[in-house]
């Protein structure tokens, strides 16, 4: 296991924390088929990365294949990937759309965000029909999961947060998360060691939707203090995770 001595704190900390969430709740099991959701940022492509070290740890095999769906705005702009997949030869689906164009049309009486996620999952779910594919893996973190709880609590009157993993269509596809013990600023430091092709996010709504709303509400909460705002991730980890042992 050489290359771990390669590794930075940063890096280290993503790859151990992931790997005992995958431990703790069962996410996965051998003959495993994975698709990858990579959007471009930084947290898709840390998770694929790990994923990727992770294949040389556990004492059985599974499969990854890399999915992005483009939403329409740059049609050029997974370029980065391309690239990167020569150097790095995994199965990749690579596939333009315009569901981001279409959720931004004048009339839509949901938000462009709801539209666009909406329609993205609807194509995931059906490449992993097409492709066979037993698991899903996105790369939410812990700010996710705290801004998931806000969310539902606020506008859906829910105690309800983000499942480390989820079953559906019968358990015929397993939702995972591998990442969501994580925080951003660890990801985004991972991300710079391992020089991965982030792109920016074209979306005229970037910064602009519910969800980066309700990631503020960890600094209202904290009032700017970094040891208060640690403290409420760290609470949210740890009832996300037992929430995932006691389900598993």
């Amino acid at each position: 296991m050489g290359f771990r001595k390669k590794l930075n704190y940063a890096q280290k900390i993503c790859l151990g924390r992931c790997g005992r969430l995958m431990q703790q709740t069962g996410m996965l099991s051998p003959g495993a088929r994975i698709g990858v959701a990579v959007s471009g940022g930084v947290d898709s492509w840390v998770l694929a990365r790990v994923l990727m070290l992770r294949k040389k740890i556990v004492p059985f095999s599974f499969e990854l294949i890399l999915l992005h769906i483009n939403p329409g705005f740059e049609p050029d702009n997974h370029h980065p990937m391309e690239k990167w997949l020569q150097a790095n030869p995994l199965p990749a689906h690579i596939q333009l759309s315009d569901i981001g164009l279409q959720a931004h049309k004048p009339g839509n009486t949901k938000s462009p965000c709801f539209l666009c996620s909406w329609n993205r999952r609807k194509i995931l779910f059906d490449l992993c029909r097409r492709y066979s594919l037993t698991h899903l893996a996105f790369g939410h973190n812990a700010e996710d999961l705290a801004a998931t709880f806000f969310m539902n609590l606020i506008q859906n009157s829910r105690v309800d947060g983000l499942a480390a993993r989820e079953d559906f269509f019968q358990g015929r596809l397993t939702i995972v998360r591998p990442l969501l013990l994580v925080e951003k600023k660890i990801i985004r430091n991972a991300a710079g060691r391992w020089e991965l092709p982030v792109w920016k996010n074209p979306c005229p709504s970037a910064g602009q939707s519910k969800r980066t709303e309700m990631e503020g509400m960890l600094d209202i909460i904290s009032r700017g203090d970094k040891k208060t705002k640690q403290n409420i991730l760290n609470a949210f980890k740890r009832w996300q995770l037992d929430l995932a042992c006691n389900l598993k």
